[in-house]
């Protein structure tokens, strides 16, 4: 019962978050053609990269839903392995993600620009901090599959990070459509 409330609990943390990311979404909606005579998104995004960032999240959000299999059929060993490779994966997003930033930041295209980079780099900076913590939940959760047994309330923690991370990619599929998909066709 007291995992359920936890859980319970998690999911109305998880919902504050998504009025968060609502209103930097409707910023970045508002903002998009402020650019004060700098780039636009046309001008800026690519959406072969956008799409790369796109399949990694989709594809780590796959193998946490093996890891969180494996952890319900007490395969420790199998739960490891995908947990460390959706870790891999995350790591790989944000390296994308802080290229992206470095290249736009060496052409002159900082959040002080406009309102469409400040609010750019905003929803897409945060959502960036939030799959950091991730990534740094998900290395408490090897330890603690590695460490000590799979007992309800450890597997409890588990699945809040997976939520958590399954959120984080709920998120990302409405960044690409509405930042990179309006940015470059719009």
């Amino acid at each position: 019962m007291e995992n359920e409330t936890k859980v319970f609990g998690f999911w109305i943390y998880l919902m504050t978050d998504l009025i968060i990311f609502a209103v930097l979404f409707a910023t970045f909606i508002v903002l998009h053609n402020n650019t004060f005579g700098g780039p636009s998104g046309r001008d800026l995004f690519s959406l072969r990269f956008a799409l790369a960032e796109t399949l990694l999240l989709l594809t780590s959000s796959f193998t946490c839903t093996l890891a969180m299999l494996d952890i319900h059929r007490e395969k420790k060993k199998g739960a490891i392995f995908w947990l460390l490779v959706t870790f891999v994966l995350g790591v790989a997003f944000l390296v994308l993600e802080w290229i992206e930033f470095s290249e736009f930041i060496h052409e002159g295209a900082t959040w002080q620009r406009s309102g469409f980079l400040s609010s750019y780099f905003t929803l897409v900076g945060t959502h960036g901090l939030h799959i950091s913590t991730g990534l740094l939940w998900m290395l408490v959760a090897l330890f603690r599959i590695g460490l000590r047994p799979l007992l309800a309330p450890s597997i409890s923690k588990i699945f809040r990070m997976a939520l958590f991370w399954h959120f984080l990619d709920f998120v990302w599929i409405f960044i690409f459509t509405v930042v990179y998909g309006m940015g470059t066709l719009l």
